[in-house]
């Protein structure tokens, strides 16, 4: 097997921190000028000058029964979220495949999220904008004399800048810190939650659109379908969102333990499941699933075959929709709600569990092995649990029939700080104080340099039911993940060359348990971060590191601790604001338009004729 031979000058022109000044003048420019764009256009429909949203809108709008600024606002953010997404996983490819960015402007997979994140807020503001001559729905809030918004606009438009203010933070975090090159660093985690979150302003929306009417008794549905259709996009948008936390896995470069990725597969089925099966009706988890499939197999395609990239895996979930099928027709769906919540979450965190593992068999290098089979298991129960509670609650609240304030709200922070915990169990993680590795190289080809590595682990008794003994090669113009096979006690051979030249850079990785750790075995000089080469010697020993010494070479490490402390306490206080907005207009949605009602509370709503428009021409 032969491999590209990267030049070395490409990798030394990149630089290490934020972008050139050049750069970021331009591409603040650009977002002045939508930001202008935007404005212009809501000014004119405001001020009766022009009549263009209204008529988009209710072009769009006709063939699903819902008034001209749901409709477009819906469209607009479905497309954008579906850009960034591709954007996002395209991106994600590139820094594996090649590095560093020379500069924010220099990937185009960064016009592809800048552009779909803006388009998320536009379609929160116009979705805040265009209606007219009425308040939209009864849990409408009040913005200015004569102004009221949908407060799914509301949730829809903080989402989006909150996501779309992690792109300008990114550039000045890499100033600070460094380049992380992970997918969950702060900047990057605000990128994704707050594309993620919209998916509820979208739901609510929708809900608004329809004057609050849903399905009937969560069995049989009512409406169209191309309600139903529209419905299955934004809950199977929910789980693509949930999804991309556990983008490092899919590519088979974690940086964190193996633990959390049943976990995080869980929670989000949990949440985007559960809620569509009792929002949606009969079938509604299997549509939402079907969506997810559908979406993140085309984009696999594409950044893959069409674009040359590395093509990421994606969860199945399959297994998962079916059992919340099956315990939606088995369980006391409309009056035990949170009790199916918790039961769905169970059978999610098992047997969903169970389905996930055969496929990470078939669709990823580094799968689930007996290493994480008990604390895996628990770890998925917990997110499983915890994820269907949230989405019951996320259901009730579109239904209109949350619990009172104070069970809601306290079995939603029970779950938040569930997540919590486990999360920070699967992050922490401890390197050996004694481990070493001794590394024999057999070269194979000269020119670009591969060889078969041999490795011996001192003391040889260090692993005892390892998850993966491998060797990881990228950031060469391609990725390459090697599992090694254990000739004996505590030592290791490759059964294929790795790359050992050019920009690659090849280590040797160990996760048994808790411990996650690596060993340099090729690293080229990195003259911007003023890094040394470091040469892959035959015979060579060398000792054990924390993988992110390596992972994340570029990060600095002059940075008083009292400034990384408080800007990730600042994100974190960011994400838990925005986490609570969108609690809020999910209770006030549900309660607002619940007391609006004429008829008893009950989880069962009956078939009603569509809602009459608001803001038409």
């Amino acid at each position: 097997m032969s491999f590209p031979g990267a030049p070395l000058s490409a990798a030394e022109n990149r630089p290490a921190g934020g972008a050139a000044l050049g750069e970021v003048l331009l591409a603040s420019a650009i977002g002045l000028g939508l930001a202008v764009a935007l404005l212009a256009l809501v000014f004119v429909h405001r001020t009766g000058r022009s009549t263009v949203l209204i008529r988009i809108g209710d072009r769009l709008g006709r063939t699903g029964g819902v008034p001209a600024w749901v409709a477009l606002p819906t469209t607009l953010t479905t497309v954008s979220l579906l850009t960034a997404l591709l954007g996002m996983l395209w991106d994600i490819s590139l820094h594996i495949d090649v590095g560093r960015d020379e500069g924010p402007l220099a990937n185009p997979a960064h016009f592809l999220i800048l552009f779909g994140l803006f388009g998320v807020f536009a379609g929160g503001v116009l979705a805040c904008a265009m209606p007219l001559g009425g308040r939209p729905g009864p849990a409408a809030v009040h913005f200015l004399r004569g102004w009221d918004v949908p407060v799914g606009g509301v949730l829809l438009t903080s989402a989006g800048f909150y996501a779309l203010l992690g792109f300008p933070l990114d550039d000045v975090w890499h100033r600070l810190f460094g380049q992380d090159v992970t997918l969950w660093g702060p900047t990057h985690l605000m990128l994704i939650g707050g594309a993620g979150l919209s998916l509820v302003g979208l739901l609510v929306l929708e809900q608004e659109g329809h004057g609050g009417l849903s399905t009937d008794d969560g069995d049989r549905k009512v409406g169209r379908a191309s309600r139903f259709l529209r419905q299955a996009s934004a809950a199977g948008g929910l789980l693509l969102g949930l999804s991309v936390f556990q983008g490092e896995y899919d590519f088979d470069v974690p940086q964190f333990r193996m633990v959390l990725e049943p976990f995080m597969i869980a929670g989000a089925a949990g949440v985007a499941l559960v809620a569509a099966r009792m929002w949606m009706g009969r079938g509604g988890a299997l549509a939402a699933t079907v969506f997810f499939l559908v979406v993140r197999g085309l984009i696999a395609l594409v950044v893959g075959p069409v674009l040359g990239e590395t093509a990421p895996s994606f969860p199945l979930y399959l297994g998962s929709a079916l059992i919340v099928e099956l315990l939606a027709l088995a369980l006391p769906l409309a009056r035990r709600p949170l009790l199916f919540g918790a039961v769905a979450g169970l059978g999610i965190g098992t047997l969903g569990h169970l389905t996930e593992t055969g496929w990470t068999r078939l669709t990823q290098t580094l799968s689930w092995g007996t290493d994480t089979l008990v604390e895996g298991t628990l770890m998925a129960l917990a997110g499983g649990v915890a994820g269907g509670l949230v989405g019951a609650l996320l259901a009730l609240g579109l239904r209109r029939r949350l619990p009172r304030p104070a069970v809601a709200r306290t079995l939603f922070a029970g779950c938040l700080v569930t997540i919590a915990a486990v999360a920070a169990n699967g992050v922490l993680a401890t390197v050996p104080d004694d481990l070493q590795a001794t590394i024999g190289v057999e070269e194979v080809q000269a020119e670009p340099r591969t060889g078969l590595i041999t490795v011996s682990l001192e003391p040889a008794d260090a692993l005892d039911d390892p998850s993966w003994v491998q060797v990881t090669s990228w950031q060469g113009d391609g990725l390459v993940v090697t599992p090694l096979e254990r000739t004996g006690e505590g030592t290791y051979r490759s059964t294929e060359p790795v790359p050992l030249s050019g920009s690659w850079k090849t280590l040797l990785r160990v996760h048994d348990g808790r411990m996650l750790s690596a060993v340099p075995i090729w690293l080229p000089a990195d003259p911007p971060i003023g890094a040394e080469e470091v040469p892959a010697e035959d015979g060579v020993t060398r000792q054990a590191v924390p993988e992110i010494e390596i992972f994340q070479r570029e990060r600095t490490d002059d940075t008083p601790g009292w400034l990384w402390a408080a800007a990730n306490i600042v994100v974190l206080l960011c994400t838990l604001a925005i986490v609570g907005a969108i609690a809020w207009g999910v209770g006030r949605y549900s309660r607002r338009a619940g007391a609006a009602e004429p008829r008893p509370a009950t989880l069962a709503d009956s078939p009603a004729p569509p809602a009459a428009r608001v803001g038409g021409r």
